[in-house]
């Protein structure tokens, strides 16, 4: 009686997973195929699942689009070097935070947990004085140093429940071999870490390549503007090209997707290790 119960609870949670992935995964098929479309077929009635007259012309206006191009160049760059000055930052002050004790560590740890929980938008008009006064405007500087703000207090918090998993001892047998801090963090606790790492390393990714608020405040060309804000300029005035929106929205979002597929194993154990130990 008990392990029929336990199959058709199995059984049940199978089906509930497969609704719910059909359900997160239907918008992006039906992005891909509308970015196939044209405008017109778009907004057909009654709505074509799939049109056997498929194009790829929104695909080839946008790749040889100089300025559609530049907003996904911007968006890596700007996107990578947050993610390794996140980590880079976050793995010193996570291993200060786990190993040393100093002052007011606890009142640092308060305000780096506080961080979180305040809206961006709050602080959008004295972030935006603060970057003019720097004369930081319309630069990569602007996003990066802005993205930090927001990405380093996870990345702390996450990697520094990663360090207390791991014992002191390891600290102490390397340091007894002639080993300094320095080859204790690189070379023995960021190894073991790789799984909290990666978590973290996606999440700042994400973050990072789909700000839209601060992207439009402190950028004005399209030299510097990203991803997101290059989809917003496709709405025209009077019309918006629905089927290039679609392809450029597609190809936004494919770098976040690949991501997730080649690494949600580790960004699952890393987020789970992280949040129960921390």
């Amino acid at each position: 009686m008990v392990g029929s119960y336990k199959r058709s609870g199995k059984v049940l949670a199978s089906i509930l997973l497969v609704l719910g992935g059909l359900f997160a995964g239907f918008p992006v098929v039906w992005m891909l195929l509308s970015s196939l479309k044209s405008n017109t077929q778009i907004f057909a009635w009654p709505p074509t699942f799939y049109d056997p007259s498929f194009s790829f012309n929104s695909y080839v206006a946008i790749v040889t689009d100089p300025t559609k191009v530049r907003f996904f160049l911007n968006s890596y760059f700007v996107s990578m070097v947050v993610v390794v000055l996140t980590l880079v930052i976050g793995i010193m002050a996570s291993y200060a935070f786990s190993r040393f004790d100093f002052p007011l560590k606890g009142l640092i740890s308060t305000l780096i947990v506080s961080v979180q929980a305040i809206p961006p938008i709050v602080l959008l008009i004295p972030y935006m004085i603060l970057i003019v006064t720097l004369m930081m405007f319309n630069t990569y500087f602007a996003l990066i140093f802005t993205y930090l703000v927001f990405t380093l207090p996870y990345c702390i918090l996450m990697i520094t429940g990663y360090f207390n998993m791991l014992s002191v001892n390891l600290d102490e047998a390397v340091m007894i071999d002639g080993g300094s801090r320095s080859t204790v963090l690189w070379k023995i606790l960021v190894p073991i870490s790789v799984p909290g790492l990666i978590s973290v390393g996606m999440y700042t990714f994400m973050q990072a390549w789909n700000e839209y608020l601060f992207a439009l405040t402190l950028t004005k060309t399209d030299n510097m503007r990203t991803v997101p804000i290059g989809i917003n300029l496709l709405m025209g005035q009077h019309a918006y090209d629905w089927s290039q929106m679609m392809a450029m929205s597609f190809l936004g979002s494919l770098p976040v997707l690949i991501l997730f597929v080649f690494f949600q194993r580790y960004f699952i154990a890393g987020m789970s290790s992280g949040a129960i130990k921390g």
